[in-house]
């Protein structure tokens, strides 16, 4: 599952999954593009590639906007030579129940989960089907396949993705591009940390494994849907749950 001579891009890679994704990567031999719109934090994502031996490089981005994603690519090809990987990590909530959410709160949410998705990929495409060769993967969630009271814009978005995902991975596979999904279940990240003791009990009793994933759970099943190991894998959405559900 070497890495070596690739160079990747992780969106939303300051924190949490996205920086154990990027670690990940460069332990396996990538050199990686740090994508978050928090540069400061990114900076610390950057250390800990170059702490691996291999390139790092930070760039500032809102994935929502096409001109800073258009700009983000150029500055990787430029910087670091090639796109090899792409993964489309950066994503936010904005919880409610339905009647109360506010429009604001639905379009900022698809914006950038959604949105963003489909900035970053479309904007990688021309360089990997000019060399015929990429690998992708989308940060979905459990709860766009299951749904979650109080996410409806969360868990639309990721479902979105999940048929997009699908969908590239057809338009592209005669490039030899290969298109996947991730979809963790409950991880632990600063999202999580603000659970009570009663939500967080409540929610353990639905995992078989009685705990919360990690993020260098997530981080494993993407660098195995990025290797040469799962060259003969597209369109495939891989689950990183714990058993919380069995599709």
């Amino acid at each position: 599952m070497s890495l070596a001579g690739k160079v990747a891009i992780v969106t939303g890679a300051a924190q949490g999954i996205g920086r154990a994704i990027a670690e990940t990567l460069a332990r396996a031999g990538a050199d990686v593009a740090v994508v978050d719109w928090d540069v400061s934090r990114a900076q610390e994502t950057v250390s800990a590639v170059t702490a691996h031996g291999r390139r790092a490089a930070v760039i500032k981005a809102n994935v929502a906007e096409w001109a800073d994603v258009k700009a983000m690519t150029d500055q990787v090809v430029a910087e670091l030579g090639r796109i090899d990987i792409l993964v489309n990590n950066a994503g936010i909530t904005r919880d409610g129940l339905l009647l109360r959410m506010k429009e604001e709160d639905w379009n900022a949410v698809l914006d950038v989960n959604l949105k963003g998705t489909f900035h970053c990929t479309k904007a990688v495409l021309p360089a990997m089907t000019k060399q015929r060769g990429g690998a992708m993967v989308n940060i979905a969630s459990v709860v766009g396949v299951m749904g979650n009271a109080g996410q409806a814009n969360y868990a639309a978005s990721k479902a979105a993705v999940i048929g997009f995902t699908k969908t590239v991975a057809r338009e592209y596979a005669s490039r030899g591009i290969t298109v996947n999904a991730v979809a963790p279940g409950f991880i632990e990240t600063a999202m999580t940390e603000k659970l009570g003791g009663e939500v967080r009990d409540a929610l353990l009793k639905q995992i078989p494994l009685g705990r919360l994933g990690s993020p260098a759970d997530v981080a494993e099943a993407v660098r195995f849907l990025v290797s040469p190991a799962a060259a003969y894998i597209t369109g495939h959405v891989l689950h990183v749950n714990g058993g919380m559900l069995m599709a």
